[in-house]
């Protein structure tokens, strides 16, 4: 089901199906960076000067969080990152690389930008990863 936003970005109005995003990254300064789908054009919504937009992408990012793995399309999983929060649909990633040091690396489909998850930095997240790996590949990491 699509989940259809209007924002103004840019001198552009862009109609946008949340559901197809995804990955969103969420800064402490009210900042708010997703990826449109199949290309790395990022749109940067700011709380300040573009409110309403904003607000309508967070509420959807607290929508699918709550969800936790209902079904195998989509297992949205909160990381964070370089400091920033990370809110990743982890059914869109095709790869994953694991290292010696425990550390497991993914790539954003729309987006050029990695992800480097570790057991000591984000135990919980690293835990859903490790699990999601498990479940819909079997097999595991490391």
């Amino acid at each position: 089901m699509a989940y259809w936003i209007k924002i103004d970005y840019e001198r552009s109005i862009y109609l946008i199906d949340l559901d197809s995003i995804t990955a969103f990254s969420c800064k402490s300064n009210k900042q708010i960076t997703f990826w449109l789908p199949n290309s790395s054009q990022p749109i940067i919504l700011n709380k300040q000067s573009c409110e309403h937009d904003y607000q309508l992408v967070l509420k959807y990012i607290k929508e699918k969080i709550e969800i936790n793995c209902p079904t195998n399309d989509e297992c949205w999983v909160h990381i964070i990152y370089d400091r920033h929060e990370w809110f990743i649909n982890l059914n869109c990633i095709t790869t994953f690389a694991s290292e010696p040091n425990g550390r497991i690396t993914f790539w954003l489909p729309d987006s050029t930008k990695d992800i480097i998850i570790s057991p000591n930095i984000d135990p919980e997240a690293y835990e859903k990863v490790v699990e999601f790996i498990t479940k819909i590949t079997g097999y595991s990491l490391p």
